[in-house]
């Protein structure tokens, strides 16, 4: 999601838009969710935001998501979620993938998982579907979140401390970004089209 269309949104609703789109990420509806961590982050150095609000705000809707996608797969289970998964990205492969890797390391998915892109979604559907203790699941996601939430503003404030630029240039940053990132994996697979070739 372009940061021109939510950043005027977290400037004008401030620590309730980052709790809402947080949540929204989590339970797989399309939101920012590294990105605007780590541009809070920048705001916060910016003074913006004040930084323990934006956690909070950031953590606690974090913490929504995971505990509102944890009650879907434990009380609608896997009809729901393999019915309705589709409208937000859980594909019926991405689904017996999601089961195969959460019977070997499901509880390793929740404490890290926050860190890949739709592990974080499936991972609480998961732990629902599979009856994982509550109590077990709270703690885990607890201190995943928090691990996630935490370093990523983190790593944004300090950036945003170092390099002053205004906050309208951010997307413009980002296209770059993704454009290296495009020209990185070009260049990745053309030296594996050579060495298996050779």
């Amino acid at each position: 999601m372009d940061t021109s269309v939510w950043l005027p949104y977290v400037q004008s609703y401030g620590y309730v838009m980052l709790f809402l789109l947080l949540f929204c990420g989590i339970v797989g509806i399309p939101a920012p969710e590294e990105s605007l961590l780590f541009l809070v982050g920048v705001m916060i150095a910016k003074e913006q935001l004040l930084f323990w609000p934006t956690i909070a705000s950031c953590w606690g809707g974090t913490m929504a998501g995971m505990v509102t996608a944890y009650g879907a797969g434990r009380w609608w289970g896997a009809p729901f979620v393999q019915k309705y998964g589709k409208y937000v990205g859980i594909t019926k492969e991405r689904w017996e993938q999601a089961q195969l890797w959460f019977r070997r390391r499901g509880k390793w998915g929740i404490l890290f998982g926050c860190y890949a892109p739709g592990v974080r979604q499936i991972c609480p559907y998961m732990a629902g579907v599979s009856r994982l203790p509550f109590r077990t699941f709270l703690w885990l996601a607890t201190v995943g979140t928090a691990g996630w939430v935490i370093p990523l503003t983190l790593a944004g404030q300090l950036l945003g401390r170092h390099l002053h630029l205004p906050l309208a240039s951010f997307p413009l940053a980002g296209l770059g970004l993704f454009l290296l990132f495009l020209l990185a994996a070009w260049v990745g697979q053309r030296r594996r089209k050579k060495s298996m070739e050779s």
